[in-house]
Parts: C-alpha cells; sequence; structure tokens
C-alpha cells in the first residue's frame, strides 16, 4: 500500500463530519491519516472524539492575537509541524482570510449542506426549508476567499419531503455529508482532481 494522506481537520462544533472520516479510516475505506486537529473552541465536542481516538489536538483560539494573520500563522506552523499535506474543515466556524486560503490553495477543503451556489453561509438548511425548493443536499468544494466559494468537487442532492421540518430535512443532508466528505479526500489522495478555472475534473 502507498504512502497515505496526512490530513489536517479545523473544528468547532459537535464534530459529526469529523467523526464520518475516522470511521471511514479505521474501517480502510479512506487512505489517510489525521496528523492533528485544530479547533477554535476550546468546548467543541469535536476534541473529546479527537481525544477518544487518541489523534492529536490542540485548541488556537483567534481572540488571543492580536490580528488575524498572526492566528492564522499559528494555525499553519501547527499544520506543517504535523506535515499536512490537505487541510479539511468540518463545520469550522472561523472565517479564514486570503493569507490561509491562498497558502493552502487547492489542498483547503470545505462540506457545506446545500447544493451551491445556492443557500451559502451559516444555516442553509433552513434557508433552503423556507424558501420552499423541492431538492437541496450538500456540496463538498475546495474553500477559497469569501463564503462558501471555490470549486466544486461532489454534490449529492437531498429530495425535500411534503412533511419535513428543518430539523428531519438537516438530519438527513447531514448523513450524505457523512458519505460524501470521506469520498471527496480519498480522490484527492489518490490525486484525481484537477483544478482549471472554477471546475474540478475527476480524472
Amino acid at each position: 500500500m502507498g504512502k497515505r494522506l496526512t490530513i489536517g481537520v479545523l473544528v468547532s462544533g459537535r464534530g459529526t463530519n469529523l467523526q464520518s472520516i475516522i470511521n471511514s479510516i479505521e474501517d480502510g475505506r479512506l487512505k489517510a491519516e489525521i496528523g492533528i486537529i485544530i479547533s477554535d473552541n476550546p468546548e467543541a465536542k469535536a476534541l473529546d472524539r479527537a481525544e477518544n481516538h487518541g489523534i492529536k489536538s490542540i485548541c488556537i483560539e483567534e481572540d488571543n492575537f492580536n490580528i488575524k494573520q498572526e492566528y492564522e500563522e499559528e494555525m499553519i506552523k501547527v499544520l506543517e509541524e504535523n506535515g499536512v499535506e490537505l487541510v479539511v474543515m468540518a463545520g469550522f466556524m472561523t472565517i479564514l482570510s486570503s493569507y490561509f486560503v491562498d497558502y493552502y490553495r487547492n489542498r483547503l477543503m470545505n462540506i457545506h449542506p446545500s447544493l451551491l451556489p445556492a443557500f451559502p453561509g451559516v444555516d442553509a438548511q433552513r434557508q433552503a426549508f423556507k424558501y420552499g425548493v423541492k431538492v437541496t443536499g450538500c456540496t463538498v468544494h475546495f474553500a477559497y476567499e469569501g463564503m462558501d466559494t471555490g470549486p466544486i468537487i461532489l454534490q449529492e442532492a437531498v429530495p425535500v419531503l411534503e412533511d419535513d421540518t428543518v430539523t428531519s430535512l438537516s438530519k438527513r443532508i447531514l448523513a450524505v455529508e457523512h458519505r460524501i466528505y470521506p469520498k471527496a479526500i480519498q480522490l484527492f489522495a489518490d490525486e484525481r482532481l484537477k483544478v482549471e478555472g472554477r471546475k474540478v475534473e475527476i480524472l
């Protein structure tokens, strides 16, 4: 078996997407290893998940730095020290600047609970539900400057059912997120993603 991809995961909250990545690695579906988990929130449940699986983790809070670039430089330093080749955002709530995004250009992944470019930003499931769409879903993309922009890697549709609530719809979208995020990371590990402008070609 070839070399495993080393990923760094950025988290802020419950860490369910982190858990799906850990599960995929542990059951052999994802040929990667997590070098470091970085949280911007000391209370994040994701840090407990890291501890439960013996994965190295650290909390770096933006408030402890005078300017954003110093905060991001510290994150980059930690990621580089741990040999990270791909940075994966899993419910990471801090908006990253162009400094960080440029450093990890096309090596910084995010997942969003809508079919981008529809319903970017927070509460995408509620936005879709209130708008009355019949189909929504989730998107794995490379993160660029701006909220939920960047070339799209994978998308999967989730129908909005007549008796759905925001909660039930969110739950079904999350189940799909847990399936397609590890898949996108594996495509990166296999060097099967080629970015041409806004388009990601899967080789």
